[in-house]
């Protein structure tokens, strides 16, 4: 296949969903891995955080509407009470856009 888009997902849980984690612990980060697999994202590594967000993963997959697709389909089962992702670019793929950003010819309102 061609290159995978990597994106960073930042989720936090809902109170209940807490509450039932705690009554019955399980690995929820290796659930929710299998769950993207089904709908061909890669779970590349993913780790509980303090802070604004309860998980932080980092997931590979081919586009950003398959990647959605499967986000949506997780925050639609109502553990998660707010997700953020961000489209992450390798250091090479970075390159490329700054590169390509000196051939953009851009003029810039009123001006």
């Amino acid at each position: 296949g061609g290159l995978m888009a990597h994106y960073l997902v930042q989720a936090s849980y809902t109170s209940g969903s807490w509450a039932t984690q705690v009554e019955n612990p399980e690995n929820r980060i290796e659930a929710v891995g299998k769950m993207l697999a089904a709908k061909g994202i890669t779970l590349l590594s993913g780790y509980y955080a303090f802070g604004e967000f309860d998980v932080c993963l980092i997931i590979e997959g081919p586009d950003n509407v398959t990647a959605a697709s499967a986000l949506i389909a997780a925050a639609a089962g109502g553990a998660v009470s707010k997700i953020q992702t961000t489209v992450l670019m390798t250091a090479e793929e970075g390159l490329d856009a700054i590169k390509g950003a000196g051939s953009v010819d851009y003029t810039p309102p009123g001006a």
